[in-house]
């Protein structure tokens, strides 16, 4: 077993690779985790990876998990191209991650939009779009390069930008060189501001990630193709490389010859497209092709945002017109909520899962029915007891029967006289503090097991026939349980 070259894991920083040729299955209790090639499918038992294809290479490798802005850094580092679709919001970030992307970006574009309705022209603010990051960041675990417009201001504003993105869990930070209020790309009016504030700018985020020793991945974007000239913004992309950027980008390139120009200039440095979809200035060029000429990244800004608004139309012509959304333009509702987790959610709930044993509280006595008041039931032969201990309530299991004994003869209605009455059920916490008030009608017997696990034995019954000359109020139990509080039940 020779090792390989470095290779990656989803989440995962990789030490040490190995190619591994195994009969039929492998033990992998030796190795920390396990990194399965693309071209590969396997299924997991406890101890062995069995290859269900013909195949029988396995990589394996010792790793450990990494931080998002590492696990970005891997991906720029591995061969090829490599997409990236903007987001806009939790949900639509999940849906990048559960479409198998690696990665993806934060579209300032679109998140002005879903979250404001207004043109991306500088309306949102810094603390608006490190709120909508965080809600990102936090539902997925692929990577995520924020765009961080121009950094809100000046370079002091550019490194609280920076290291308010490094908080909310980006791996990736996108600026750019435009003055403010901003403009959005491939549209009219933008500005830029000068060569030397630009790359104070990009020296400035540098020295913030720094700063909070973070490795957060710094892609500096150029917006001054269009604002000045091309030989402008190759001049900046250079000097942003010489400044510490780990990507470049140069918004607005108008031909497959100017983005090969661009691609020329500081090899060492990869560079990032946007693929504008819909009609913008830069040529469309499918993710072989862009590679070709020398892209590591590329961006689709407005396709889940796009999709979104016409789908929503699509639904509102519909619904306006008296039907509903036909079937294929939307997921059934078992599939909304497998997206959203319920299943997963369902599955996990059950480890937390409390039987009824579990929450009944052991009372000395060989029944089951002993709970968290410390309240036993009573059995016909426990007169004996019952007179030597006072204090305790009288307590039996409750049947339906006792319905049927009431109004299931048609002799008596178990809603008229006694039971037409309300308890009340009181629960004071021996700090003094009311724990529980509430009332519910006495022939609803089975609603006082439901808010009370304690009375779940106490024989209601009993108790209402013994109190059914009473006028007016009756205080039927008043005791402390176990865990000190007072449990009171009144007949009003």
């Amino acid at each position: 077993m020779n090792p390989q070259a470095i290779g990656t894991c989803r989440d995962y920083s990789v030490s040490l690779a190995y190619s591994y040729t195994f009969p039929n299955s492998l033990p992998t209790s030796n190795f920390k985790s396990h990194f399965i090639p693309q071209n590969l499918t396997f299924r997991k038992s406890k101890t062995t990876f069995s290859a269900t294809r013909p195949t029988r290479s396995l990589v394996i490798c010792s790793a450990e998990r990494t931080s998002p802005a590492k696990a970005l850094r891997l991906i720029l580092g591995s061969p090829g191209i490599h997409q990236g679709p903007a987001c806009f919001d939790a949900l639509s970030a999940k849906l990048v991650e559960r479409a198998g992307f690696d990665y993806c970006f934060t579209s300032g574009f679109s998140i002005s939009a879903a979250r404001l309705a207004l043109p991306d022209t500088g309306f949102i603010s810094y603390g608006e779009m490190v709120d909508q990051g965080q809600l990102i960041t936090q539902a997925v675990s692929i990577p995520i390069i924020g765009d961080g417009d121009n950094g809100y201001g000046n370079a002091m504003n550019v490194k609280r930008t920076v290291k308010g993105y490094i908080k909310a869990g980006f791996a990736g930070i996108i600026l750019e060189d435009q003055v403010f209020p901003k403009a959005c790309g491939h549209t009219r009016g933008r500005k830029v501001v000068s060569r030397e504030e630009a790359v104070m700018h990009i020296k400035a985020a540098v020295d913030a990630r720094e700063e909070v020793g973070s490795d957060i991945v710094i892609v500096a974007r150029t917006d001054s193709r269009q604002a000045i000239s091309l030989d402008e913004s190759l001049w900046r992309s250079r000097a942003f490389a010489d400044a510490g950027a780990d990507v470049l980008f140069i918004d607005a390139l108008a031909s497959r010859e100017e983005m090969k120009s661009f691609c020329e200039i500081s090899p060492l440095v990869p560079k990032m497209a946007n693929m504008l979809e819909g009609g913008g200035k830069t040529p469309i060029l499918n993710p072989l092709e862009l590679e070709e000429v020398g892209y590591k990244l590329v961006a689709y800004p407005l396709s889940l945002i796009g999709v979104s608004i016409q789908a929503m139309q699509d639904a509102l012509t519909a619904i306006k017109g008296g039907r509903i959304p036909p079937p294929g333009s939307m997921p059934t509702f078992e599939g909304i909520k497998e997206i959203l987790g319920f299943n997963s959610y369902y599955e996990e709930e059950k480890r937390y899962a409390i039987s009824t044993s579990q929450m009944l509280r052991p009372g000395g006595y060989t029944s089951a029915s002993s709970n968290v008041y410390g309240i036993q039931r009573r059995s016909p032969d426990d007169t004996q007891q019952r007179s030597q201990s006072p204090q305790d309530p009288v307590v039996e299991v409750i049947t339906p029967d006792v319905y049927n004994n009431y109004g299931a003869d048609g002799l008596r209605d178990p809603f008229s006289g006694i039971w037409s009455r309300t308890l009340r059920i009181k629960i004071t916490g021996r700090d003094g503090f009311e724990k529980l008030d509430v009332r519910i009608p006495a022939g609803f017997l089975e609603g006082i097991t439901n808010i009370v696990p304690a009375l779940g034995g106490v024989n209601i019954k009993e108790l209402l026939d013994d109190a059914a000359g009473e006028v007016g109020g009756k205080l039927l139990l008043d005791f402390n349980d176990t865990m000190g509080d007072r449990i009171q039940v009144l007949l009003e």
